[in-house]
């Protein structure tokens, strides 16, 4: 199993599976913009010899600052972490919530610090025949029993790809509960700043906004994220956190990269065009692609194929590629898979390897596709 650890993106454990090096295989199990870091990136690595003997800034003031313009908010009410992961974490342990509630399916580590810390789920249904949409009847339900302490929502979610309804989290944040949005994906969109509820949490107090910076500028192995939030709450998280959590490089790094805009033009038009070229090649052989806002898609191979995605993610593997077994999500079956949207000539490769090996797998005449 190729998610041994929970995640995509692991080149080490495929390596020793498939027996091909990692330099040689394609990832589209993990969501990275194939643009690859901005030029600062290589930048600020040949330069930080000079950097690397002295501490990093435990107040990380240069980047919270930065964070705080980009999103004309106050300094206090951003809080810079070791990828969005500790963020997570660190707001489960703050609250402490005896329940709380997560759509199914959603990003696994919601789950897993909310489990840490002794909490009890309630699964927000999401269905392929509603596009994914999280069940607004259910949510109401809930709010209305008043029996949920936090909401962890993807926005978009992860790994569907869909954005929350404004009314549903209105209705949310009107209830009390604490509600955490995880916005890790929002950067891709064109519109992320009218869709994104950062400017919201000066009027809500109990609305958390995470972010990851690894994803958009292509650099998880610089673990790096930020949280908007209440200052008074976000202070006690701050002494709550580890010391050193985000190291010297990663702080000039997220300094740099979020002040280049020509590179986040340039990403936010990619995946435009690119998105709705993927998604049209999929349609055509005969599986269930989803819509999607950002730059992984889900797909069901069940419509036109007798194959599960554990068995497809094997036989691609040992051709180099490496995709995502989305039955390993909460709430999705066996014949689900989902994939990073890259470059074109990468995209082109994948559907041609896919569209081989789904060839010997189709259903039978009769079936209905």
């Amino acid at each position: 199993m190729l998610e041994r650890y929970g995640h995509g993106g692991d080149l080490l454990s495929a390596s020793e599976l498939y027996g091909i090096h990692e330099d040689h295989l394609l990832d589209f199990s993990s969501n990275m913009n194939p643009l690859g870091p901005p030029q600062v990136v290589a930048d600020i690595l040949s330069q930080y010899m000079q950097h690397i003997t002295k501490y990093p800034d435990p107040a990380i003031r240069q980047l919270r600052s930065t964070i705080a313009s980009k999103h004309l908010v106050d300094l206090e009410e951003v809080i810079v972490g070791n990828g969005a992961a500790e963020l997570i974490d660190l707001v489960v342990r703050y609250f402490q919530p005896k329940t709380a509630a997560i759509v199914a399916p959603s990003f696994i580590e919601y789950e897993q610090a909310l489990q840490k810390n002794g909490c009890k789920i309630t699964y927000i249904e999401s269905e392929a025949v509603n596009g994914f949409t999280p069940n607004e009847q259910q949510v109401d339900k809930l709010i209305q029993q008043q029996s949920i302490e936090l909401y962890m929502l993807g926005h978009p979610n992860n790994p569907t790809g869909q954005l929350l309804s404004e009314q549903m989290v209105t209705n949310l944040l009107r209830s009390g509960a604490i509600v955490v949005l995880d916005e890790a994906f929002l950067d891709f969109h064109q519109h992320e700043d009218e869709l994104s509820w950062i400017s919201k949490v000066s009027k809500y107090r109990n609305l958390f906004v995470i972010r990851s910076m690894t994803k958009f500028y292509s650099i998880p192995g610089i673990r790096l994220g930020y949280m908007i939030g209440a200052v008074n709450q976000l202070q006690h998280m701050k002494q709550m956190q580890y010391p050193w959590s985000v190291n010297s490089l990663a702080q000039l790094i997220g300094h740099a990269v979020l002040q280049d805009q020509s590179y986040a033009s340039e990403s936010k038009s990619w995946l435009v065009e690119e998105a709705n070229w993927m998604y049209e090649q999929l349609a055509c052989l005969h599986v269930k692609p989803f819509r999607t806002v950002t730059n992984y898609i889900l797909v069901d191979l069940a419509y036109g194929y007798e194959i599960t995605a554990s068995e497809l993610q094997q036989l691609m593997g040992k051709q180099g590629i490496l995709i995502r077994d989305a039955s390993t999500f909460k709430g999705l079956q066996s014949s689900y898979i989902r994939l990073a949207i890259k470059s074109r000539q990468q995209n082109i490769h994948c559907i041609s390897v896919l569209t081989n090996i789904l060839s010997t797998h189709r259903k039978d005449v009769g079936d209905e596709l």
